[in-house]
């Protein structure tokens, strides 16, 4: 583990981001345990780690893109966050249409070609970042990669995997778990 994931886990700690218990995942999953990137992101300190895991993790992959896409809620800090730090401009997926105002599922705009990067919070499943993917792609942008802050490593590689779509995780659950000492 680098110091950078090693300093961001023991923030996301302190700050209150993993939680031990009995959960329900937006998945429909039983869980032991939660991370609430949501939580993190309400401190800049954290969130700016996480912008720049992220703007590190983009290098090392040589991914280039125009826009930033995400889906509510999770996604729509480090959205901007990102784009704050790179100048990029970024999408809002909402989880379902609305049936007032302009009534479409994306704030922002995509243009046919666009290449897209698709960032998440937290990924079980994939689903709801996979969501994200669709609508880029039925939109006609080319989505270029999903980042994701943590995996929980159940599915969501498989997922991309099989989509043929990079999947880049900033931490895996089994990470946060072993700093922890919980398993």
């Amino acid at each position: 583990m680098d110091s950078m994931e090693e300093l961001l886990i023991r923030r996301m700690i302190e700050a209150g981001s993993l939680k031990f218990g009995n959960f329900v995942l937006s998945s429909g999953k039983k869980s032991n345990f939660y991370i609430d990137i949501k939580q993190a992101s309400t401190h800049p300190d954290i969130l700016d780690m996480i912008s720049d895991m992220i703007v590190r993790k983009v290098e090392e992959k040589s991914l280039e893109y125009e826009k930033i896409a995400c889906v509510e809620l999770g996604g729509v800090p480090l959205a901007v966050s990102l784009s704050l730090k790179i100048g990029k401009p970024y999408l809002i997926f909402r989880k379902a249409k609305k049936d007032y105002g302009i009534k479409s599922d994306m704030i922002g705009d995509l243009n046919e070609g666009e290449r897209v990067l698709v960032i998440e919070d937290v990924t079980t499943t994939g689903s709801s970042a996979c969501s994200v993917v669709e609508r880029v792609q039925e939109k006609g942008g080319k989505v270029e990669a999903v980042i994701v802050v943590v995996d929980r490593e159940e599915g969501a590689l498989d997922l991309f995997y099989s989509k043929k779509i990079p999947f880049v995780p900033i931490l895996t659950s089994s990470k946060l778990l072993k700093y922890t000492g919980f398993s």
